[in-house]
């Protein structure tokens, strides 16, 4: 019986010993994965180099922004008229319909003038100048007077966008001035115009003032009656560097960037910023054509942080070897 007991007892001392030994085993293989992986690179571990901050970079250009405003518009013919019949009477003939093609000149319909009781000749509607229907002509039967508009002719070979400026903006705006227009139907797709007419008045209705835009070419894409998005550039803004607004820190209503160094260390720099049009910044005071700028990444920075650049506009610099100069150096043998 005791020679059982004495087995049992042996057999507990050797589980527990296992498991000390494991636990031991599993402490000091951690403690030295965490050793090794701060004493390599990027880490502070020992005398391993500075953490390096992976960054986005961006190059500060001196160049020039363009202010701009957004508005609506209409795309219509340059040239157009209504058409208006000499007489009235009842529509009997129609030689045209929505789209058709006419020359000055050509017969568009006929009026029949004639009364219960009278019978006149039918009056011929011609077309006043060369173009297209753009408009839906009058129904035959339809009874019509001399100040009833039979269709509307257009050039649709030759269009225009008139558009409204809000009065807030009407010292921006000159003749010359280019836009993009963009249409519902070809989504981001951009066709590009010009300003080559201003109102001269400011409607005291809408507080806006008339502008008129011609296409730069002919797009055949682009139909009288569409609605047009306008973005109208106005005014030009130069001499100084820009970058992206998404690159400052705001910190007590002060602007700082990191500048990323040579050796791949970042400054930390009060800058002075000037406009901001469409997500970028001139700064006026603080940076310099050409340095890099940290674009994001920057929470994790501060002054003199390791960084390397992954937007390939900075070649990263290792961290020199540390100075072992301190270091005690061991005695020759035979001197005291």
């Amino acid at each position: 019986m005791d020679r059982k007991k004495t087995t049992t007892t042996a057999i507990i001392l050797i589980a527990i010993l296992a498991v000390t030994a494991g636990a031991v085993f599993l402490i000091t293989r951690s403690a030295k994965n965490k050793n090794s992986a701060s004493g390599g690179f990027g880490g502070f571990g020992g005398r391993g180099p500075q953490t390096a901050t992976a960054v986005r970079t961006t190059v500060a250009e001196k160049k020039t922004i363009t202010d701009f405003v957004y508005t609506n518009g209409e795309i219509e013919t340059q040239k157009s008229i209504e058409v208006f019949p000499s007489i009235g009477g009842k529509v009997v003939e129609m030689l045209v319909s929505l789209g058709s093609s006419v020359k000055q000149g050509d017969i568009i319909a006929y009026i029949d003038p004639s009364e219960p009781g009278s019978y006149y000749a039918k009056s011929p509607v011609t077309a006043p100048i060369d173009g297209s229907i753009i408009t839906s002509p009058v129904k035959i039967g339809q009874k019509v007077s001399a100040n009833s508009v039979i269709t509307k002719i257009g050039d649709i070979n030759n269009l225009q966008i008139t558009a409204k400026v809000p009065e807030r903006y009407v010292a921006d705006i000159a003749i010359g001035q280019k836009a993009e227009i963009t249409l519902q139907a070809y989504g981001e797709e951009k066709f590009i115009a010009s300003v080559v007419r201003i109102s001269p008045v400011v409607d005291p209705a809408t507080r806006t003032k008339e502008i008129i835009l011609n296409f730069d070419k002919k797009y055949d894409k682009v139909n009288a009656g569409m609605f047009a998005r306008v973005k109208l550039f106005t005014v030009d803004f130069g001499g100084y560097p820009v970058i992206p607004q998404d690159a400052f820190v705001e910190n007590s209503d002060e602007y700082y960037l990191y500048v990323v160094k040579d050796d791949s260390t970042v400054t930390k720099r009060k800058v002075t910023r000037g406009k901001n049009i469409d997500g970028y910044n001139q700064v006026t005071d603080g940076l310099a054509a050409g340095e890099v700028v940290v674009l994001e990444g920057m929470l994790s920075l501060y002054e003199g942080a390791k960084v390397r650049d992954i937007s390939g506009n900075v070649e990263f610099v290792e961290a020199p070897p540390a100075d072992k100069g301190d270091e005690k150096s061991p005695k020759p043998e035979g001197k005291k």
